[in-house]
């Protein structure tokens, strides 16, 4: 049975939360606060963590952060309706998704679901397909993790799952829709914010400048295409 923890200081809001996942055998730790969040990750594996922005003492922002500095666990964060500040800087920070509240209770499920099954997606499919190398870059599918100049280091879900997918189709155009379609596994809707905040974060962290990228290459107005030349 998967895991999950909720870290939000709504408790009827948790509690409806853990009712519902139980129909898709999956169980709900909750906690208030982000420092009993943080302690409960060390204490227990999880397959994924459901973060609200808005909590007193350390909100969801800074316990994103100390997260991704132990964890490269698939969070999704709650943000409130039409803050869209808090949705990039979410995203730019590390998770790996966010839904607006008020949210319909069938559409968190879908995106649960999604991201954990996403999170062990590669591995399940490419277990005869350790690494795939290029000029100055490593991909381990078996340990997601990356080596390229300035050293060997662990992705988030969703910057490895769409590195990966774009290094498997070196040379072909992706289109934005189908990026999304296939690393968020749900139908696209022209929010673009997603893909643009991991292809940030993955050239900050694979590309020796990321102003002039050399793996990932932006197609103007139609979406990306990883080198065919590396």
């Amino acid at each position: 049975m998967n895991n999950i923890l909720i870290i939000d200081d709504d408790w009827e809001l948790c509690a409806l939360i853990k009712r519902s996942v139980l129909s898709e055998n999956i169980e709900a730790d909750c906690c208030n606060a982000g420092t009993v969040g943080l302690q409960k990750i060390k204490e227990k594996k999880f397959q994924l963590i459901i973060l609200d922005v808005m909590m007193p003492g350390m909100d969801g922002f800074e316990t994103l952060e100390q997260i991704r500095k132990e964890s490269n666990i698939p969070i999704l964060m709650f943000t409130s309706k039409n803050d869209n500040a808090s949705k990039v800087r979410g995203l730019r920070a590390g998770a790996d998704d966010y839904l607006t509240k008020p949210f319909e209770m069938d559409e968190l499920i879908a995106r649960i679901v999604s991201l954990i099954r996403r999170y062990t997606r590669f591995n399940q499919e490419d277990e005869a397909l350790q690494e795939i190398e290029f000029d100055g870059l490593k991909i381990d599918l078996d340990n997601r993790s990356v080596t390229t100049r300035m050293g060997t280091f662990e992705l988030p879900p969703k910057e490895f799952d769409l590195l990966l997918l774009c290094a498997k189709n070196q040379g072909k155009i992706l289109t934005k829709q189908r990026i999304y379609e296939e690393v968020w596994g749900e139908e696209y809707f022209y929010d673009d914010s997603n893909i643009m905040a991991i292809i940030s974060r993955l050239r900050k962290k694979i590309e020796e400048n990321s102003a002039s990228p050399k793996y990932i290459q932006t197609i103007k107005g139609i979406g990306y295409r990883f080198n065919k030349e590396v």
